[in-house]
């Protein structure tokens, strides 16, 4: 277990943690686990296929929903492989370069899902403020190159996450906090200098509290915009038009924040507390952004019960 090899990395393997003192029901557990990854990725497909196959839906708003069915996709699918292994086959052990891999998916989707929640609310900011220019401001080609920037933005900002691990040296500890592999807990099992990690790792984490910040700045553009509207009832049918990009807001970056700060600032944290908060962060927005959309959006709503043969 304790052997050098070229990459400089003295344990080969680390081990994931399911729930501490709750070992026993593990396989319990997996059950509504697998409900909800089996939830989130029939729900984020359906999404996909439902605006792939109507024509109806090619537009603006459907893509960056796209988007984000791509984004709660790559997040399930990224943490699903080892989080059933640990609650149903009670296997925690994964080896270094699986758990870089890993973590580079986890950080890489979950900054897209936060560049496309942007774009959303930015979407929502001209089909309010200008709704006769919004179709010839936002193109489809211009929200194609708008995918393409995300996509290799969120990428490229999480690139040297594994290779600045991989030149660390981990000989003490290697058991990890959570389900699955995170940058900031893989970098503290390092017994050699992780200063830049640590850095970089805050930059990261600055990148994508950005976005939320200019979401928070967007939506103070539309109030401004929703209560310069004469009529009482076409404020209210504004301001409906973004609940389901609110929630799905709420639901993304509550569980980020709350998990950075603990991680950050935490001086007497639960670890149970901590595991929870993390699957969270993995398990609820994939599963939950469908069902808001297809509850608060009418076109998907018909669409998807016309899909599945409910009229």
């Amino acid at each position: 277990m304790h052997s050098i090899n070229s990459s400089n990395i003295e344990i080969t393997t680390f081990f994931l943690i399911g729930i501490p003192g709750l070992e026993h029901i593990h396989a319990w557990i997996s059950v509504p686990i697998c409900f909800m990854y089996l939830v989130a990725i029939f729900g984020n497909c359906t999404i996909l296929f439902v605006i792939r196959t109507e024509s109806s839906l090619h537009a603006p708003m459907y893509y960056f929903l796209s988007g984000l069915a791509v984004s709660d996709l790559g997040l399930s699918l990224s943490s699903l492989p080892t989080m059933l292994r640990i609650f149903v086959f009670n296997a925690t052990g994964i080896s270094p370069n699986a758990c870089f891999a890993q973590e580079f998916f986890i950080h890489g989707f979950t900054d897209m899902e936060s560049s496309v929640l942007l774009a959303m609310s930015f979407d929502h900011f001209l089909a309010i403020r200008h709704p006769l220019r919004y179709s010839s401001i936002l193109t489809n080609a211009r929200v194609a190159k708008m995918g393409l920037v995300f996509l290799i933005k969120s990428m490229l900002l999480v690139l040297p996450f594994p290779f600045t691990l991989k030149k660390l040296t981990y000989c003490r500890k290697s058991l990890l906090s959570h389900s699955y592999c995170l940058h900031q807990d893989v970098m503290k099992l390092a017994c050699s200098d992780n200063t830049v990690n640590f850095f970089y790792g805050f930059f990261v984490a600055l990148c994508m509290m950005s976005d939320s910040v200019f979401i928070v700045v967007s939506y103070i553009f539309i109030l401004k915009t929703v209560m310069g509207i004469g009529s009482h009832k076409e404020r209210l049918k504004a301001l409906n038009t973004c609940v389901s990009h609110i929630c799905a807001v709420l639901i993304f970056y509550v569980p980020i924040i709350a998990l950075a700060s603990t991680h950050r600032f935490g001086k007497h944290k639960s670890p149970v507390a901590m595991i929870l908060i993390a699957d969270i962060f993995l398990l609820v927005p994939p599963l939950m952004n469908p069902i808001v959309y297809c509850v608060k959006t009418r076109q998907i709503r018909e669409k998807v019960w016309g899909k599945l043969c409910l009229k």
